[in-house]
């Protein structure tokens, strides 16, 4: 049986098909599954069944030789990109991602300041449980899911400009893919700070397994807009709603105090 590492040596580099939406490594897990159920069906050929598992063998090692996924390109996601480290732009990745803006009538330092403290996440961000700064760079974040899964994983901080932009990203081999970055400027007319969240979220599994879930509607699409709500809230009356339902009234957090 063709192995892993023996199929990566099969995977072209490019090719005339398809457009390629599927990572080199689910390419080569591609072609040996498929490889493995040509056999299977060939020294079963007189047994019910052969025909389509034999036919379904052949599709996973087309895919696998060509790069391209039907389901993914009818979902328009995939993860021939996933291995690049450009992780910050929303709706880059197969995963859940959002982006959205909203004018925070605070200066740009002050806001900036309150979304830095990373423990502070909680506040605003409906699927954060908790926030545990490490160091200066690192921290442990740990989030409940609709379905009521506690997931944890470790992030670090990879772009820290003061005033005008903060990003993070979950560490390499975390459970959890999960990507933000603030971005923040001066609104116009002196009306405080036109502040910028975009955000990633990839649950655990397979990505065949989530593009399956999300075509059957089981992936909740996160509304960064309601965070961004409960941000300005915070910042600017001093006092919000928290995500889990209860009323919260001290600015605490680094927010700043009732004007």
């Amino acid at each position: 049986m063709t192995s892993i590492e023996e199929a990566e040596d099969f995977v072209p580099a490019e090719h005339p098909g398809p457009d390629v939406n599927v990572s080199p490594v689910e390419r080569a897990a591609s072609i040996t599954l498929g490889t493995a159920l040509v056999a299977l069906a060939l020294s079963r050929r007189q047994t019910a069944g052969a025909l389509t598992v034999g036919l379904f063998g052949a599709y996973m090692a087309w895919r696998g030789a060509t790069g391209h996924c039907v389901l993914y390109e009818a979902l328009d996601t995939g993860t021939a990109e996933d291995e690049e480290d450009d992780r910050l732009a929303a709706g880059g990745h197969d995963d859940v991602s959002a982006e959205a803006a909203v004018t925070i009538g605070r200066p740009p330092e002050e806001v900036y300041t309150f979304c830095r403290a990373l423990d502070g996440a909680p506040r605003f961000m409906a699927f954060v449980e908790s926030v545990q700064p490490l160091d200066a760079l690192r921290s442990r974040w740990m989030a409940r899911t609709p379905s009521g899964r506690t997931l944890d994983w470790m992030a670090e901080v990879i772009e820290d400009r003061p005033g005008e932009l903060f990003a993070w990203r979950s560490l390499p081999g975390q459970p959890v893919h999960h990507a933000g970055a603030f971005r923040f400027r001066p609104a116009p007319g002196g009306r405080g700070t036109e502040v910028r969240l975009d955000l990633e979220y990839q649950p655990p599994g397979a990505p065949l397994v989530r593009a399956v879930a999300r075509l059957l509607g089981s992936v909740a699409e996160y509304v960064v807009e309601e965070d961004l709500r409960r941000l300005k809230q915070i910042l600017e009356a001093g006092e919000t709603a928290t995500t889990r339902g209860q009323p919260q009234g001290s600015p605490g957090c680094g927010a700043p105090a009732r004007a």
